[in-house]
């Protein structure tokens, strides 16, 4: 629960929310927050805390968004469900079991057919078809992270067959872009369905190697500049920690601020850059980096960047140094 709060806060400081004022409308303790021995979060404190951070954001969407800003791995039970796991179906199956480490207000089940599987959110107390907002919060957010996290162990971008909810989305758009699938209402469901193809599907273990990798050393790659706080440096650090599913694109990154398309491309160049700009930088980055390691081979990278084509990196990669990846490679 701890983890869950603090990568909330973290979240809602990137949209330019104050934490020590979130914490307080919460009744949390920063300062106590940061202690190991820190007393245990409530659940009205977790709802307080979902509740005032949509508000301050001015998101109603914020577990959405939150969710495809979070990194599992800070959630503190990827890492244990990867070392237990050899498929997806084995991932899921154990992350069934530790659903109780990130949440009491819900379990998962999961169900197999010869068709496909499913993923149900069954809550603890029951709500019919009106959940508080702090609950769909909570549970969208789940959700959500299984897709990404998932796409993430397998290094492909899962779509759903299905997403069942019971309740009418308020922003039909958004949902099915966040969750890969127009979700449908179902009273009393909280569902994802994938096809059975995905199941034994193997881990790629190494990815979330990558995942853990990017995630100690993004402070040494993380953009420097003397305005902290800018708008270009949180698109920057945010593309970069999340790399290990991809760069992504201008619309789910102005999602990911509640901003339009239009208007984050406006404010960016406000600071005198453009979105592709950051998104390149970020790409030689990390490119530099890999090669660099020596632990990866060219077309590895080139996958991980995004590039379905080594020739398109090898492109990409004279334009951003001059040298093509392996002439770098041999300096």
């Amino acid at each position: 629960m701890k983890q869950l709060v603090s990568a909330i806060i973290a979240y809602a400081v990137q949209r330019d929310v104050d934490a020590a004022q979130l914490c307080k409308l919460a009744g949390i303790s920063l300062t106590a927050l940061k202690k190991q021995s820190a007393p245990a979060i409530t659940r009205s404190q977790l709802d307080a805390l979902w509740l005032s951070a949509s508000r301050l954001t001015g998101d109603p969407l914020f577990g959405l968004h939150f969710a495809e800003a979070a990194k599992p791995a800070a959630l503190g039970v990827v890492g244990e469900i990867v070392q237990t796991s050899a498929t997806v179906g084995e991932a899921l199956t154990h992350a069934a079991a530790l659903t109780h480490l990130v949440t009491d207000q819900c379990r998962l089940e999961i169900h197999r057919t010869a068709k496909n599987f499913s993923v149900r959110f069954v809550p603890v107390t029951d709500y019919g078809d009106a959940p508080p907002t702090t609950f769909k919060l909570l549970v969208e957010f789940l959700m959500v992270m299984v897709i990404h996290e998932v796409s993430g162990l397998m290094l492909e971008k899962i779509m759903p067959s299905a997403v069942r909810l019971p309740y009418a989305t308020p922003d039909p758009a958004a949902y099915e872009r966040v969750f890969r699938c127009k979700p449908v209402k179902r009273a009393g469901e909280y569902v994802l369905v994938f096809d059975i193809r995905y199941w034994d599907e193997p881990i790629l273990s190494a990815n979330y190697e990558l995942q853990s990798l990017l995630l100690k050393k993004t402070g040494k790659l993380q953009h420097k500049t003397d305005k902290p706080q800018s708008l270009e440096v949180r698109v920057y650090n945010h593309l970069l920690a999340n790399s290990y599913l991809g760069i992504i694109s201008l619309e789910e990154m102005a999602a990911n601020f509640n901003l339009s398309p239009r208007s984050l491309q406006r404010k960016l160049q406000e600071e005198g850059v453009k979105y592709q700009d950051i998104a390149d930088s970020v790409r030689k980055s990390l490119a530099l980096y890999y090669i660099s390691s020596g632990n990866y081979a060219m077309k590895d990278i080139s996958y991980m960047l995004g590039y379905n084509e080594l020739s398109a990196f090898t492109r990409a990669f004279k334009r951003w140094t001059g040298s093509s990846p392996a002439g770098y490679q041999s300096l």
